[in-house]
C-alpha cells in the first residue's frame, strides 16, 4: 500500500497509460486482476476544452472502481489547467500531466518529452494544473530528450516544487523511444532526491521484473506498461508476488478465452459494436500470440466485423489449442 496525495491505493502495481489500450473496458480488466491503480488513455487538453465527443469518452471513467487517474497532455498552462479542471468534475481521483510522450505528432506540438527541453514552460503547467484543482498531480517523465539532455531530476525538483504528489520516470530519452534498456539507475537516484513517491516504469515483463525493481531502485511502486498488452494476468501475478511473496500459475487457454469473450462484450458495452469490435482485433491478435494455428488465423481475426464472427473465430481458436470450448455457452468471466 502506498499514498498519492490523500489518495490510498492498495498495492505498489500500477498500470500505465497506453494510448489506444487502456480505455473503460481495458481498466475494468486490469482493476478485476487486482491492479492498485489505473490511469486512462492520454487526453488533449484542447479536446477536453473543445468538448470533442472522442476525448469525452476516453475522460469517462464513471462505474470503475476507484481509484482511476486521468492523464492530460498539451503545451499550454491556461488550457492544461482548464482539462484538469474538466476531468476532476468528471471524476477524476488523480490528474496525470505527460511529459514523457516521444510519438512525432506529439513532441512536434511542444508537448509530451518535448516538455523536457523546455523547464519554464513545464513549470508553469505543472503549477497551473496544481493551483486548478483539489485532487493530487502528478507527472510521468523521461529521463530526458536525449543523451545530452537528462533533465529528469531538475524536472523533478521543479514539480515538487509546484506541489506534485508523485512522480512517474520511464528511464529512456525520448530519442530512444522504447529500444535499448531502461536504466533503472535512474529510478533510483531519482528516488534518493524526490520528497514526493516515485513510480518506477520501464522493462516489467514479468512479476519478477516487478520485485526486481522495487527492491533495487527503491521506488514506492512499479507501474507496468507493454506488457499487459495481451495479458493482463501479468497484473494479478505481479501483485501476489510483490505483496504476498507467492508465485501463481499463469493463466491457461481456457481462461484466456473466457476473458477474450469477456473483454469483446465489455467493449461492445461502452463503445457499440462496430468500433468495439474493430478495435478488438488487435488485442485478439496479442492475447492469441504463441497459440497454436493463431499465425494462420489472424486474417480471420482482423476480417471480423461483428461479435458473432469475432466468436465464431474465437471457437475455432479455441478447438486448434485443444480446448473445443464453445465461448458462447460456457465463457462466464468470474469477475464480470
Amino acid at each position: 500500500m502506498f499514498r498519492i496525495g490523500g489518495v490510498e491505493i492498495e498495492n505498489r502495481v500500477v498500470a500505465a497509460p497506453l494510448a489506444g489500450v487502456t480505455d473503460r473496458a481495458y481498466r475494468l480488466i486490469l482493476k478485476s486482476m487486482g491492479c492498485g491503480l489505473v490511469f486512462t488513455e492520454m487526453i488533449s487538453d484542447m479536446g477536453l476544452v473543445h468538448n470533442g465527443t472522442k476525448t469525452q469518452t476516453i475522460a469517462d471513467t464513471s462505474g470503475e472502481k476507484r481509484p482511476v487517474a486521468v492523464q492530460i497532455f498539451g503545451s499550454q498552462a491556461k488550457t492544461m489547467a482548464q482539462a484538469a479542471q474538466i476531468v476532476t468534475a468528471m471524476g477524476a481521483d488523480i490528474v496525470d500531466i505527460n511529459m514523457g510522450c516521444p510519438t512525432p505528432k506529439i513532441v512536434k506540438n511542444g508537448e509530451g518529452a518535448a516538455l523536457m527541453l523546455d523547464l519554464k514552460r513545464s513549470r508553469e503547467i505543472i503549477r497551473a494544473v496544481v493551483e486548478a484543482v483539489q485532487v493530487p498531480v502528478t507527472v510521468k517523465m523521461r529521463t530526458g530528450w536525449d543523451e545530452d539532455n537528462i533533465t529528469c531530476l531538475k524536472l523533478a525538483e521543479i514539480a515538487t516544487e509546484e506541489g506534485v504528489s508523485a512522480i512517474t520516470l520511464h528511464p529512456r530519452t525520448r530519442m530512444q523511444f522504447f529500444s535499448g534498456q531502461a536504466d533503472w539507475n535512474m529510478i533510483r537516484e531519482l528516488k534518493k532526491r524526490a520528497a514526493v513517491p516515485v513510480i518506477g516504469s520501464g522493462d516489467i515483463w514479468k512479476a519478477e521484473d516487478a520485485v526486481r525493481m522495487l527492491a533495487e531502485t527503491g521506488c514506492d511502486a512499479v507501474m507496468i506498461g507493454r506488457a499487459l498488452m495481451g495479458n493482463p494476468f501479468l497484473i494479478r501475478e505481479a501483485v501476489e508476488l510483490v505483496e504476498n511473496n507467492r508465485i501463481i500459475d499463469p493463466p491457461g487457454w481456457e481462461e484466456k478465452f473466457a476473458l477474450i469473450h469477456h473483454h469483446l462484450d465489455l467493449a461492445i458495452k461502452y463503445k457499440g459494436e462496430r468500433i468495439a469490435v474493430r478495435e478488438m482485433r488487435k488485442h485478439v491478435a496479442w492475447y492469441i500470440k504463441g497459440m497454436r494455428a493463431a499465425a494462420r488465423l489472424r486474417e480471420s481475426v482482423n476480417k471480423a466485423c461483428t461479435r458473432e464472427e469475432m466468436l465464431a473465430v474465437l471457437y475455432v481458436l479455441s478447438v486448434a489449442s485443444g480446448n473445443g470450448i464453445m465461448p458462447e455457452d460456457t465463457y462466464s468471466w468470474r469477475n464480470a
